[in-house]
């Protein structure tokens, strides 16, 4: 697959089964995400791989995290919460990791490094045959799951890679013309 087939082709699958990546395709995945867009070098993220019981850990946070939102949740909507992070043989948590009161890098540029990263990480998931999906929601953005995982003073989660292969057909992807996103300034 050449790189702009990758580009052109390229869809999220939610139907993750195992096994989960191999090492030498996980390293593919960190060696993308160190080639992303970083001004001064200063590859600000990390990454959390979460895998076996890590999920169900990631379960009760989650599940902890909707007690902290409703404090009345019914025990139903509780498991609910504990299953999602079953839905992948493993999870890679994107943080980014900034350097305050960097004049030449701000934060949003610094977070916006951590989220290319994580792009290319799921480019090279579907190009070693792999399943991936991007997921966000309230628990990417719950500082009492950022504590939990153990996100510093100055780290941000910024999404979830659920990470497995293949558990089903790929949607297919919506027809768009870029001539509609386009504005041109001549």
């Amino acid at each position: 697959m050449d790189a702009l087939e990758l580009l052109h082709q390229r869809r999220s699958m939610g139907k993750l089964a195992g096994p989960v990546p191999s090492a030498e395709q996980l390293e593919a995945l960190y060696r993308a995400a160190l080639r992303a867009p970083d001004h001064k070098e200063m590859t600000p993220y990390r990454f959390i791989e979460i895998s076996g019981a890590g999920l169900e850990r990631l379960g009760e946070l989650f599940a902890q995290s909707d007690r902290r939102a409703n404090p009345h949740i019914d025990e139903g909507s509780l498991a609910a919460a504990r299953k999602k992070p079953l839905r992948a043989p493993m999870i890679i948590a994107v943080i980014a990791s900034i350097t305050p009161d960097q004049p030449k890098v701000p934060p949003v540029e610094q977070i916006i490094s951590a989220g290319c990263a994580g792009h290319a990480m799921l480019y090279a998931a579907f190009a070693q045959g792999l399943g991936a999906m991007w997921r966000t929601g309230t628990y990417a953005h719950d500082k009492g799951v950022w504590r939990d995982l153990g996100l510093g003073q100055h780290e941000e989660l910024i999404g979830y890679l659920y990470l497995g292969q293949p558990g089903g057909r790929y949607p297919s992807a919506p027809a768009r013309d870029p001539a509609d996103f386009v504005e041109r300034w001549r």
